[in-house]
């Protein structure tokens, strides 16, 4: 009769540490996003090459906090306003394309890459985390100056009130080619 309590007792708490982990790991996987950070998503399911996106575990894409959907009236679709009043010196990005170059092992030289930001400043991109920047080669095709294409459509596209500007910057993050594909001159 002992036996079987203590049986029946093993049982019961080995029930609730599986109900507990099972509740724990559910609550893990539904948790709210970052709300900074966007991403990552694997290149596999992207429609360009990989050479067209940053690795997702470097450069995930970083909104900054300072541009949101209530004040881009204010900020980005502003025609007073320019990237220029945050756009980071160019001592900074040339220092970090190069810090990034080598330490990602890529090839070519400084010159073959334009130092970007996943979220363009014009989208809301934080304009200085590197999480946010990344060296975009301009060869092989697609390149930099395709990006630059989806990112002044999607720029037009939250300013006429087409797009939110989280969905524009989940655009751009998610599959800025498959957009080019669709929109390409």
């Amino acid at each position: 009769m002992r036996l079987k309590r203590q049986v029946t007792s093993a049982i019961i708490v080995a029930i609730a540490l599986i109900i507990l982990m099972f509740l724990s790991v559910r609550k893990r996987v539904s948790a709210p996003p970052n709300p900074k950070m966007i991403g990552p998503v694997a290149n596999a399911e992207k429609a360009g090459p990989s050479s067209a996106y940053p690795n997702p575990a470097r450069t995930p894409g970083i909104r900054n906090p300072e541009i949101t959907q209530e004040n881009i009236g204010e900020t980005i679709c502003n025609p007073k306003w320019s990237t220029r009043s945050i756009r980071p010196p160019a001592s900074y990005m040339t220092k970090l394309k190069r810090q990034q170059i080598r330490q990602w092992g890529l090839s070519g030289s400084p010159a073959d890459y334009e130092e970007d930001h996943l979220i363009s400043l014009e989208l809301g991109g934080n304009p200085t985390d590197p999480r946010n920047l990344w060296p975009e080669a301009y060869e092989p095709e697609p390149g930099a100056r395709k990006k630059d294409v989806v990112e002044n459509y999607l720029h037009n596209q939250v300013c006429s009130g087409a797009m939110t500007l989280e969905k524009a910057q989940e655009t751009i993050v998610t599959d800025w080619y498959s957009v080019y594909l669709q929109i390409r001159p």
